[in-house]
């Protein structure tokens, strides 16, 4: 009888979630192809993502919206976890402890100092708590894929979701124009450059890209500096999901309630370990970094398509200049702790 529930339950479980998924493939299609055409490395194809599934919300309807809610649904769920696993493949344990115990802790230092500011700057400005922790993540870790990874355990809305992302990607790509002239005036070298363009420019992509400005060590370091604060995504998602359990379960009559390691920060943990190890095929490795993004360009298109325009605006300037304050903050954190162990 089970069988016969499931073989019937799997085709309608496909045919609801099919429009909305097939939708979301589509943005992410469109919103790489237009990256490419454009040429713009400054432009993550994740930001079009969300800027197409805002413009294809209006062309739906409400008619269309809701008939691809069910697969919108599953793709900013179970199908955004699958791609924060797949991060961990471009993770190593070997890469990152080439950086040295110095490296390590100033990167380290400069997350948590990140996170902590933007909370207090934050409450400061009057900056609603869940978007304030999207915009310190996304600063802090890795841009795009933190705010996505933290929203799992803060249930943002979408639209504090698509402004956090709006606002980290515009701060990373000033940073992209500003830092290689600060390298020069300030005649900092290619491994001090590249260290601080990993230890605290926002999205992966635009840490790398950046780095690789001053040459190939600069570049190298870069990477590996940044992958170290992928990998400390983990520990902050998991320490956020046990405080705000703590804080819910504060009652009088709420006994202590520790919060589950979610499945997709295990499945993370597990694959950096595996691929620590050479369990990895470099075959995998090459899927997996191509999937990932693309998986990250779908969650982000559907939440494009479940952004309402309207509440996005109604955020004003606030969330804005908590995430410049932000970025300036992580920049001369990071920088006088590098020049300081240096």
């Amino acid at each position: 009888m089970i069988r016969i529930a499931l073989f019937r339950a799997v085709p309608t479980f496909l045919a609801r979630v099919t429009p909305g998924v097939a939708l979301s493939a589509g943005l992410a299609v469109a919103a790489f192809a237009l990256a490419q055409a454009l040429g713009w490395r400054a432009l993550s194809p994740l930001v079009l993502a969300v800027l197409l599934g805002m413009t294809a919300r209006r062309l739906l309807g409400p008619g269309g919206r809701e008939a691809a809610r069910a697969g919108v649904a599953f793709t900013v769920r179970p199908l955004l976890r699958v791609a924060v696993v797949l991060l961990g493949a471009q993770v190593t344990v070997g890469r990152i402890g080439a950086l040295g115990g110095a490296g390590l802790a100033v990167v380290a230092a400069s997350l948590l100092a990140s996170l902590w500011f933007t909370g207090w700057l934050g409450r400061a400005l009057g900056v609603e708590p869940r978007l304030a922790r999207l915009i310190g993540a996304g600063t802090s870790i890795c841009g795009a894929s933190a705010v996505l990874a933290v929203n799992s355990v803060t249930g943002a809305e979408e639209e504090d979701v698509a402004y956090a992302i709006a606002c980290v990607t515009l701060c990373g790509t000033l940073s992209m124009l500003v830092y290689p002239l600060l390298a020069e005036a300030l005649a900092l070298n290619p491994h001090v450059f590249g260290l601080w363009a990993g230890a605290s420019i926002h999205e992966v992509g635009q840490a790398v890209a950046t780095a690789f400005q001053d040459g190939r060590e600069a570049g190298e370091t870069g990477t590996i500096a940044k992958l170290w604060r992928v990998a400390l995504l983990a520990p902050v998602v998991v320490g956020m999901g046990a405080t705000l359990a703590r804080s819910v379960g504060s009652g009088p009559a709420a006994g202590p309630r520790p919060a589950p390691l979610p499945w997709f920060v295990a499945g993370f943990l597990i694959l950096i370990a595996a691929n620590s190890v050479g369990l990895v095929p470099e075959t995998a490795r090459g899927w997996a970094g191509q999937a990932a993004p693309f998986l990250l360009a779908m969650a982000l298109g559907a939440m494009g398509l479940d952004a309402d325009p309207a509440k996005l605006w109604a955020r004003g300037p606030r969330p804005l200049l908590l995430g410049v304050g932000a970025t300036l903050f992580l920049a001369s954190f990071s920088l006088l702790g590098i020049v300081w162990l240096a």
